[in-house]
């Protein structure tokens, strides 16, 4: 056979959505039989950010139910036109809160455990690095549905250190997972999957093999029956050729929709990545522009789209630094310092002159770079109505108000109902002191500081920037267990995800009780899990 006779069967497979279609090469059998529709693969990406919010005017104006773009009167104003496609799910806290025991021995630091315990809900190592003691949501979903890596793509904006402040991914109990830095690195890796073309909606064969099904996956069980089917000889010769040819091309294949086209459209071009990869931006490669329309900050959520809607990765992590002087907001304290109301990272003091003036930047530059997130997904249409449709696109934050550290009532806004697995379009109360009433807190983080001068004293330690801690407890495990079963992650028969299980995850982490850690010796193990399952009230 010909180079070029074995190429162009290359590029007709290319198109294969079944071996359905072998079926009218083979003159002995009638039409080929309808198949039923496949169900797009559902994507998780995690937008994470450090230091909290300022509450009063980041949550909705509406505590639960039905939400409209009337709602985002404050901070999430440009997240407004997402409205139908956003839930807040309201009342969640982190495990553990405060101080514990591993090993003998106490400890207990709000922003290691807002990072390491954040997405393991496991205690963290109290000598060392202070790592965490159990695997991330992220890389527990990679492993169980992405077939290629088995690891999520993670990428940290801007920079990064290998600090407990730092990290919030683990790969296995204390084995923190370093971040990408580089959008460089990761768009030469989808160039070769960029196949050119105008981007299209994608056909049956495009929807399996996105879920990881290589092409002699996924005419296998096609390919069986026509072979067990009275046929001429020459059909016989042809789906042996058929079989053969399958073979050659057996790889995993990027979808349709994925093109150089896609990539210009998103902003995902070689340029960009190269200017936002490099130096020549000035000490703020955040925030530094790209365009009229993009900066370095969102290089990384086009690199994250792409790489989502080519079926490079379903998990995909994109983390902001913690520590980070956003010289082009016009602030010249570093972000965790600014979070204390201070000019440093103490506990008490002078307030900063115009500190909450700052964070309101702060907190309202995110919610752009979310809402942007946000809009790249949606504007790729596909089965379902588009990749926002079928994803869940998280903002999750280290804690709730960076003075107080409080890990009650988490700000957390998902977009994407996950293929149709979640309620959109709502706020919903899972707070188990009063579930569903209109009653939660919005926090009291502008108490404080508010005549922007530094005549007045804050103190970071009395927690009355923050949110009672009687109310908000609802255990953020079980919202982990939505997303994973969403995602269709299976668990063996105690309910925890593992590879090969069958049954619905109903239980994650540690412990969902701040209770079970003091004292306790760190045995990740031996985790209990006193409300399993998900919450019935977030699914569609």
């Amino acid at each position: 056979m010909t180079r070029a006779a074995t190429m162009n069967r290359r590029i007709f497979l290319r198109g294969v959505a079944g071996a359905a279609l072998a079926a009218p090469f083979l003159s002995t059998l009638g039409p080929p039989r309808a198949r039923a529709q496949v169900k797009a693969p559902t994507r998780l990406i995690i937008f994470y950010t450090n230091n909290g919010v300022l509450t009063n005017r980041w949550f909705p104006t509406i505590e639960n139910g039905p939400i409209d773009g009337n709602a985002f009167a404050g901070t999430l104003k440009p997240l407004a036109p997402f409205a139908p496609k956003l839930l807040f799910p309201r009342g969640l806290a982190m495990y553990p809160r405060g101080g514990y025991m591993v090993n003998g021995k106490s400890y207990f630091d709000p922003h290691d455990q807002g990072m390491g315990s954040k997405l393991t809900c496991a205690p963290l190592d109290p000598e060392g690095s202070h790592w965490a003691q159990g695997r991330s949501l992220d890389h527990v979903a990679a492993e169980l549905v992405n077939p290629g890596t088995k690891t999520p793509l993670v990428l940290s904006v801007g920079l990064s250190t290998m600090m407990a402040k730092s990290i919030v991914s683990f790969s296995a109990p204390n084995t923190p997972y370093p971040p990408e830095t580089n959008p460089r690195n990761v768009y030469s890796g989808l160039t070769g999957v960029l196949k050119g073309g105008p981007a299209a909606p994608m056909s049956e064969g495009d929807f399996r093999i996105r879920q990881g099904k290589s092409i002699i996956d996924l005419v296998r069980d096609d390919l069986s029956t026509l072979e067990r089917f009275d046929m001429s000889r020459s059909d016989t010769m042809k789906l042996e050729a058929w079989k053969s040819l399958l073979s050659e091309t057996g790889g995993v294949m990027a979808s349709a929709q994925c093109s150089e086209q896609l990539a210009d459209m998103l902003g995902a071009t070689q340029a960009h990545v190269s200017t936002a990869g490099m130096g020549g931006l000035g000490t703020d490669r955040v925030t530094a522009k790209i365009t009229d329309s993009m900066d370095g900050a969102d290089v990384y959520s086009a690199i994250a789209t792409l790489a989502t809607a080519c079926n490079a990765n379903p998990v995909v992590f994109i983390k902001y630094p913690g520590n980070y002087v956003f010289k082009g907001l016009g602030i010249n304290t570093e972000s965790h310092s600014v979070s204390h109301r201070l000019d440093n990272a103490g506990m008490a003091g002078n307030c900063l002159p115009n500190a909450l003036k700052f964070l309101l930047q702060i907190d309202d530059y995110y919610t752009r770079k979310f809402a942007n997130l946000v809009k790249m997904l949606d504007s790729i249409p596909e089965a379902g109505g588009t990749v926002l449709d079928n994803s869940a696109a998280i903002w999750f934050n280290e804690m709730s108000d960076g003075n107080s550290h409080n890990l009650n009532n988490a700000p957390i806004i998902q977009a994407g109902s996950a293929g149709g697995y979640f309620k959109t379009g709502q706020i919903i109360n899972v707070d188990p002191a009063a579930p569903g009433a209109a009653n939660m807190s919005n926090g009291n983080s502008m108490s404080a500081c508010m005549d922007g001068t530094s005549s007045q004293m804050i103190n970071g330690t009395s927690q009355s920037t923050g949110t009672n801690a009687k109310v908000a407890n609802a255990p953020i495990n079980k919202y982990f267990c939505n997303i994973m079963n969403a995602m269709g992650v299976k668990a063996g028969p105690d309910g925890f995800p593992m590879k090969g299980g069958s049954a619905e995850v109903t239980k994650f982490g540690y412990s969902d009780k701040t209770e079970d850690f003091i004292g306790g010796q760190g045995a990740v193990a031996g985790a209990t899990i006193h409300s399993p399952g998900g919450f019935m009230e977030l699914k569609a």
